[in-house]
């Protein structure tokens, strides 16, 4: 089996970036992490764009020096980054113009809360609501706001565009400028019916067409990086959470897929036909020749966020308190109600701005439990918007870093009244766009999963009936 190709995942995450090594079963050989900073200020969240493309070049470079002489059986790379967080840029030297504005960074909400656009035809043509977390609002916000920014664009030098599009030009050798659907598709400009850039809401956000990248399929022969003093192909850049349904192999329609780490985002496979469920999102999960793959998405903005915010309020630390919590969740009864805006409310809702709040007493541990259980209740809340369609979902499958935790996994469970696994391999991102670099190949290794009983747990479902009614309450408050 010497001669079995391998292939390497770059996951950029909002921690950390990674490269793994996996040969053609999907066994990681090799793999190298570096951390990444974030910058959090009020509603500015950033990461530094120099040594978010410096960190991805060092942990590709040590991820495939780490396999000496094997890494001449490296056939090709892939990228996937989180979709939202946007980079402006000088287009001939490279050079960023600004941080890497993060898909949780909020500044943009007060602006885009004044603005008289068309939501209803925002959403039929991007399958998303009008919010401040994806990426029109925030490339605007730096036309209006930084004089770099408009000094690059007064001299045609200014390029703005997906995370993704900065590390490809980074990465790869001719630095090419080029996008992929499923980060195109959240910026508020790329149509889902035009498979490209849309002038209409272009013209609505005012962000000219020439700064942004060629729209270009999931795979694509995007150019060459240097990995460990070899020139390799990136054939594939994606989506973090488009590449997490393949983490097992050929995504399962009747399955949702919650990836929890962050935040939570649950994935459903989709014909693309129909409008999706509720007041869920449309999103695109994979593009190439053959075609364009769909699914209807829930987003939960508060999850590690909020659990991370809450720590620090109370002077803890959050790994600590991650740890303890295993414990906690096993043994408080009756923990309060959180009221979990974290972030902003993501799906069903959909406000940028909502004032987070226990409801009920409790002392610290009952109050993190109080934080996971509003967790698997937005969770819930999305659930139900698929229930509500006629189109309840029959499996649930858990990844992330939360999912590390048995007893959101068991709430999870009890609420939905579905059939739960967990995969047991933590880099969900990175091994689905292993699997899809590879050429989506029929052999390739399942991960081991734990199974979570869906039981009744009438407790449970009071709180979270009791949580829904003040969560509707007060979403109808908080929209003028």
């Amino acid at each position: 089996m010497n001669d079995e190709r391998l292939v390497v995942a770059l996951d950029v995450g909002g921690h950390a970036a990674r490269a793994l090594v996996y040969d053609a079963a999907g066994k990681v050989l090799a793999r190298a992490e570096q951390s990444v900073f974030t910058h959090y200020e009020d509603q500015r969240i950033e990461h530094d764009a120099d040594a978010l493309a410096d960190a991805v070049q060092l942990v590709l470079d040590e991820a495939c020096t780490r396999l000496g002489t094997a890494n001449a059986r490296i056939s090709a790379v892939g990228l996937a980054t989180q979709r939202s967080s946007i980079v402006c840029l000088d287009r001939e030297t490279g050079r960023p113009l600004t941080p890497v504005i993060s898909w949780q960074d909020r500044r943009a909400a007060a602006w885009l809360a004044t603005q008289e656009l068309d939501a209803e035809f925002v959403r039929h043509e991007t399958g998303l609501p009008l919010s401040p977390h994806y990426g029109a609002s925030k490339m605007r916000w730096c036309l209006d706001h930084l004089d770099a920014v408009r000094s690059a664009r007064a001299s045609g030098t200014l390029a703005m565009g997906p995370l993704s599009s900065f590390l490809t030009l980074r990465l790869v050798q001719d630095r090419p400028w080029l996008v992929d659907p499923c980060n195109a598709s959240r910026t508020l400009l790329w149509s889902l019916r035009e498979r490209n850039w849309s002038g209409a809401l272009l013209e609505q956000f005012g962000i000219p067409r020439e700064v942004l990248p060629r729209s270009v399929p999931n795979r694509f022969a995007f150019g060459r990086v240097t990995a460990g003093g070899r020139a390799l192909p990136l054939e594939v850049v994606t989506g973090d959470q488009s590449a997490v349904p393949y983490a097992s192999g050929h995504a399962d329609p009747d399955t949702v897929y919650i990836n929890i780490g962050t935040g939570a985002f649950l994935q459903r496979l989709c014909s693309g036909d129909a409008s999706p469920p509720g007041r869920l999102l449309r999103g695109v999960i994979w593009q190439e020749d053959r075609g364009l793959w769909f699914t209807d998405e829930g987003t939960v903005n508060g999850a590690g966020s909020a659990l991370q915010e809450l720590a620090d309020a109370a002077g803890r630390n959050s790994s600590d308190v991650f740890v303890l919590l295993k414990d906690w969740l096993a043994h408080v009864a009756s923990p309060p109600l959180f009221l979990n805006g974290i972030s902003g409310l993501g799906s069903p809702w959909w406000v940028a701005d909502f004032s987070s709040r226990f409801v009920g007493s409790g002392d610290f541990p009952a109050r993190m439990v109080a934080v996971v259980e509003s967790i698997a209740f937005l969770i819930q809340r999305n659930l139900d918007e698929w229930a509500g369609a006629g189109s309840a979902p029959r499996n649930l499958t858990l990844t992330g870093g939360l999912s590390r935790l048995d007893g959101l996994c068991r709430r999870i469970a009890e609420l939905s009244m579905c059939e739960v696994t967990r995969l047991e391999e933590e880099e969900a991102t990175a091994r689905g766009l292993a699997f899809l670099v590879a050429g989506c190949p029929d052999h390739w290794t399942k991960p081991a999963i734990r199974r979570f009983e869906a039981r009744p747990n009438p407790a449970l479902r009071a709180r979270y009936q009791r949580w829904r009614e003040l969560m509707d309450n007060e979403v109808e408050k908080n929209v003028p």
